[in-house]
């Protein structure tokens, strides 16, 4: 696949950007519309539209701020790469104090540009909760966040290529999946593996092991087609539990490279992400395949004829 430039709206734990490049093959080239149950920051539909791979797309995600966020960036890109480029500048004096000023500010207000000058400061993208839902992670105090002018070319990159495609939805993962058709693509990217419980305090709620599993299963027998990345594996340390054998899902690992921690440490694990594919997608892809060779045969004796 050519590479081009995919730009990221903002820095979030476990973005499968750097990996998105090698999960759209496995996404049909005629997929109408793409649906991310749990999109944080979208990244593999932001590389369907820049590839031209889907015309619609549906971002779902439990965390209302991180919805209306998207939101702002559709609709008004502009307004909040200005606002971004203000709260950038002002924090010079003392960023650290800024932060927590701009974090407290948003606990009360949940104002969209103060989302994302949060996320473009923590500690490895990575959003943290506490037990009252207040967002409580620190700010990663070596680095100032995205500089202005990068966070406003991919504000308005992304805003140009989604904009009148995108849904936007705050429900759970379950009930948009129940709204979806048997065209749809869905890729389905958990915020953790629990095995048990609702609460986890780096989200607003967690989901276990045992409750997605169900929800796969009822996907299976309604013949859906979805990709998930779910669990991998870092050296010889396995993450999270594998899915259920009887789900028919095709399962291979993604080579993810080495994690910014391990670089740092000098270490040279690389991880390994799992990606799994329904047995509806399994087939719709084989047939496509099969068509596009059909197609080149036909081309052969046009050439010949």
């Amino acid at each position: 696949m050519e590479k081009i430039f995919i730009p990221h709206p903002f820095p979030y734990q476990g973005s499968k950007r750097n990996i998105a490049a090698q999960i759209l093959p496995y996404i049909p080239k005629d997929t109408y519309r793409v649906i991310e149950p749990f999109c944080g920051t979208g990244a593999i539909s932001i590389a369907c539209a820049a590839y031209g791979i889907s015309r619609q797309f549906i971002l779902n995600d439990l965390n209302q701020p991180l919805i209306a966020l998207w939101q702002t960036i559709l609709e008004n890109p502009e307004q909040l790469a200005t606002e971004y480029q203000s709260l950038w500048f002002l924090q010079q004096n003392n960023s650290k104090e800024f932060f927590l000023k701009i974090r407290d500010q948003f606990n009360q207000t949940h104002q969209p540009h103060h989302f994302l000058y949060l996320l473009a400061r923590i500690v490895k993208g990575s959003v943290r909760y506490n037990s009252n839902g207040e967002f409580n992670q620190s700010a990663d105090n070596r680095r100032l966040g995205m500089k202005p002018d990068l966070m406003r070319k991919n504000i308005l990159s992304v805003s140009h290529m989604m904009k009148n495609k995108t849904s936007l939805l705050s429900l759970d993962f379950s009930e948009v999946i129940a709204q979806s058709t048997d065209t749809d693509i869905i890729y389905l990217d958990p915020p953790y593996q629990g095995t048990s419980g609702k609460r986890d305090q780096r989200y607003l709620e967690g989901l276990s092991f045992n409750d997605f599993v169900d929800v796969l299963y009822e996907m299976k027998l309604k013949n859906k087609m979805f990709l998930i990345s779910y669990d991998g594996m870092t050296g010889n340390k396995v993450h999270g539990k594998k899915l259920p054998e009887n789900l028919k899902l095709k399962h291979f690992y993604i080579n993810a490279g080495k994690s910014s921690q391990d670089i740092l440490l000098g270490r040279k694990n690389v991880t390994f992400e799992s990606l799994y594919l329904s047995e509806a997608l399994q087939d719709k892809l084989l047939l496509s395949k099969h068509i596009a060779k059909q197609d080149q045969n036909d081309q052969k004796e046009l050439r010949f004829a």
